[in-house]
């Protein structure tokens, strides 16, 4: 379960963050600190990226346009729910205009099973490094040998993935920590699947939601989770606004050599303004120390 004092925000760090480092520093000393004190040690992200999904309906109308607003607010990378009806090359040339790179892709299960060669060929084209199964639908997941049956699959996939020089990874929700017969699915995903074959990609927000602390995960299986979703939550477990939640982001990107943490994606749900949402995402977590 959530450790509260490892997991929320504490507000006393982020404070001292905000006053000991120069804007763009890391391990820097606070511009008029007092002659022999001492900086406190600190990391940035060095890069910020976005989960599209956030901003799926301004994809189907304009592609372009969209990944130019991205880029403007400062994102570096980009993550991909679908294609909107471009090739790999059109996507490619887009991200080289707007200066993104796309290190992530999200698929569906089916596109594993029945169009894996397809897949592979476009990340290789847009150069992304992960494939990502993003859910698993209802009817896929109604028993631990379901689970088993799809670690298998992940397993089969991961290797061809491999082979053709990319990394595999899966995407949780909430539903994989459900109690069966004491097994939680996540466990189990984790424990039958080859760790070089199969990696994570985290959702903090549905990981706190479904009660669990990333920590424990990142102690027991280090560097699985090359990849996460940066999105926030309250107290009483709504999806908010990134930097308006609870979720003590510093503490857990603060572990993130532990975790093989490298790719972090804003994200919210259903926002209200989607752009405005990744927008503060992206400069909350532009100000981040840890």
């Amino acid at each position: 379960m959530i450790d509260r004092r490892r997991f929320l925000q504490t507000t006393a760090a982020a404070m001292l963050g905000s006053v000991a480092f120069l804007p763009g520093c890391a391990g820097g000393k606070a511009s008029g600190s007092m002659a022999g004190e001492v900086a406190i040690p600190a990391s940035r992200l060095d890069r910020i990226g976005v989960q599209l999904y956030t901003l799926r309906e301004a994809m189907a109308e304009d592609v372009s346009g969209t990944l130019a607003n991205v880029a403007e607010i400062g994102f570096d990378e980009v993550e991909f729910a679908g294609y909107f009806d471009h090739t790999p090359a059109q996507i490619r040339a887009l991200l080289d205009q707007n200066g993104l790179t796309s290190p992530a892709t999200h698929i569906s299960l089916q596109a594993s099973q029945e169009n894996l060669a397809e897949v592979i060929e476009a990340a290789r084209t847009i150069g992304h490094r992960y494939v990502i199964v993003a859910y698993l639908l209802p009817p896929d997941r109604q028993s631990l040998d379901d689970y088993r049956r799809w670690a298998n699959h992940f397993n089969e996939v991961g290797a061809a993935c491999r082979d053709a020089g990319l990394q595999f990874a899966y995407h949780n929700h909430d539903f994989e920590f459900e109690n069966f017969d004491g097994t939680l699915p996540y466990d189990l995903l984790l424990e039958r699947t080859d760790a070089g074959l199969v990696q994570m990609e985290l959702d903090l927000f549905w990981i706190a939601k479904a009660g669990h602390d990333p920590l424990a995960y990142f102690d027991a299986h280090p560097g699985r989770f090359p990849l996460c979703h940066v999105k926030d939550m309250t107290t009483a477990g709504v999806q908010v606004p990134v930097g308006e939640g609870d979720l003590d982001f510093a503490n857990i990107f603060a572990h993130a050599d532990e975790a093989g943490m490298r790719y972090f994606f804003v994200e919210q749900d259903n926002p209200a303004d989607p752009l405005a949402n990744v927008a503060q995402g992206y400069r909350h977590l532009a100000q981040l120390r840890f």
